[in-house]
């Protein structure tokens, strides 16, 4: 488990972190999203070890990260946004290199980096020169090092950075796969990449905790959420008009029409369901009604809304 009490960073006069709190247990794969200066790398990084904070505490698996940071470095993998490599070395000699500082040896250590080149697609190029990789391959071979002592706990930044889709499908279901024993926290721009993959969502603007739910959750605030769009032939008729009186309707826009064609867009009061409603209205209408589509809500349009508002909004998954 990763509990993170009031933790706090400052550099100079300026608050990077403002007093968070929070715990991930295990099985979470865990987005942690906010604008560019947010706090997010500043948080990992002092979760991860790397940065001492200000006040407040982070413990991993029950180790204290700032009293004892060898101990909790051994339960952590982390995959900063640009990883540092051995550009002199081949991808397998460095590796091994990070393996041995982990502790493996012989055997053991040729077997597990062989494993690991494996699942990160890195066996065609284990023999050339970091620095002669591609974006895409350096980021692979940074995401192999994090996973070489097989820590519990993964703090990835931006891990996808550079893949192609190929590349980044593989990536998602590695993640994917080994959320069922780990703790993954996971700081990505891509959104699609956190409604993929995440089972929980904190959002973090100027330094503070604005939110923390599940996917789902976060999409029912969407301002679409529950839109319904309607795709009706309904000859000799204003469906516009009648919709419009269905209790939870709000409002209706008309998107197109041709002849006795209709597309329409049913705007729901509080984000109220509508199609059951709309069905029976056409039904008691008999109009055909070809398509009928229901806004699940977009995680773009709530993190806007979150990041621009001031106020700190604490929601446990």
């Amino acid at each position: 488990m990763i509990k993170v009490e009031h933790l706090v960073k400052k550099f100079d006069l300026r608050t990077a972190v403002d007093d968070v709190s929070f715990g991930v247990e295990k099985g979470t794969v865990l987005g942690f999203l906010g604008p560019n200066g947010a706090g997010k790398t500043t948080t990992i990084r002092m979760i991860a070890g790397y940065l001492p904070p200000t006040s407040g505490t982070v413990v991993v698996n029950g180790v204290d990260v700032v009293a004892n940071p060898v101990a909790a470095q051994r339960q952590i993998g982390y995959m900063p946004e640009n990883t540092p490599l051995y550009d002199d070395m081949t991808v397998s000699g460095f590796l091994r290199f990070i393996a041995e500082l982990r502790g493996l040896r012989g055997k053991a250590r040729d077997q597990r980096v062989a494993d690991i080149m494996e699942r990160c697609m890195l066996t065609s190029v284990r023999h050339q020169p970091v620095d002669t990789l591609s974006k895409g391959y350096r980021r692979r071979t940074g995401l192999a090092q994090t996973l070489l002592h097989d820590p519990a706990v993964l703090l990835l930044d931006e891990p996808t950075e550079g893949l192609d889709p190929n590349q980044k499908q593989v990536v998602r279901e590695m993640i994917e796969q080994m959320a069922k024993d780990k703790i993954i926290m996971l700081s990505t721009h891509v959104l699609e990449e956190v409604e993929a993959l995440c089972t929980r969502i904190m959002i973090i603007s100027e330094g503070r905790l604005k939110l923390d739910s599940t996917p789902e959750d976060l999409k029912k605030r969407s301002a679409s959420y529950n839109t319904l769009t309607l795709d009706v032939v309904a000859p000799g008729a204003d469906p516009a008009t009648v919709l419009a009186q269905i209790p939870d309707v709000a409002r209706v826009d008309v998107v197109q029409r041709a002849g006795d064609k209709h597309v329409l867009r049913l705007i729901p009061r509080d984000k109220q369901s509508l199609a059951v409603s709309a069905i029976e209205v056409a039904t008691q209408h008999k109009w055909l009604v070809t398509e009928l589509r229901a806004d699940p809500g977009r995680l773009d349009d709530v993190f806007r809304d979150v990041t621009t508002t001031a106020d700190v909004i604490r929601q446990s998954a």
